[in-house]
């Protein structure tokens, strides 16, 4: 097997991609493009995850779907499609009802790969729910800052600068430095 990276696209959905929508991500049409040029480099090796509403919510993400109906649809809903720049390129898309998308699932797909690489959104949610699974799983994770997107810039900053802290196990990167 090789230990070659993985790039794990978290989340590049219509519901966070869409303007208008009440989980719009602000800076996702400024990362769009720099997130669609790692998945072409990293073709096969690349992971595009979806956020999907359980059916049937249980424990706290009960009162999370009251405060946010409109997302409690099926998983085959146009909400959680992969946005445009993303269908059609070469890769693997995984749906999780959860933030974190590290879980076993996701650590057998990619096999004993010492490292992955981050991209999407939301920094400041998913982003670093993902990093700090798969950190503490012992996989080495670089996250690449400027093709993830918050909630706000300084959502943005903050998820990044905690994330920081976990170094050497979380590296903070841009897409030229790869």
């Amino acid at each position: 097997m090789t230990s070659e990276p993985w790039l794990v696209v978290i989340d590049m959905q219509e519901v966070f991609g869409r303007p208008g929508g009440d989980w719009f991500t602000p800076g996702y049409p400024a990362i769009e493009s720099t997130v669609v040029k790692l998945a072409e480099k990293f073709g096969e090796r690349t992971v595009f995850t979806r956020f999907v509403a359980p059916e049937t919510p249980t424990g706290s993400w009960v009162e999370y779907y009251e405060q946010w109906p409109f997302a409690l649809v099926p998983h085959d809903d146009p909400i959680y499609e992969l946005m445009p720049a993303f269908r059609g390129l070469p890769g693997h898309v995984i749906s999780r009802t959860t933030f974190g998308k590290w879980d076993a699932g996701l650590a057998a797909m990619l096999g004993p790969s010492p490292e992955i690489v981050l991209a999407g959104v939301s920094t400041d949610c998913c982003v670093i729910s993902t990093a700090l699974a798969a950190a503490d799983a012992g996989v080495h994770v670089r996250v690449v800052s400027d093709a993830c997107a918050g909630l706000t810039d300084i959502d943005h900053q903050r998820a990044l600068d905690a994330m920081a802290l976990y170094a050497p196990l979380i590296e903070i990167t841009t897409f030229a430095e790869l």
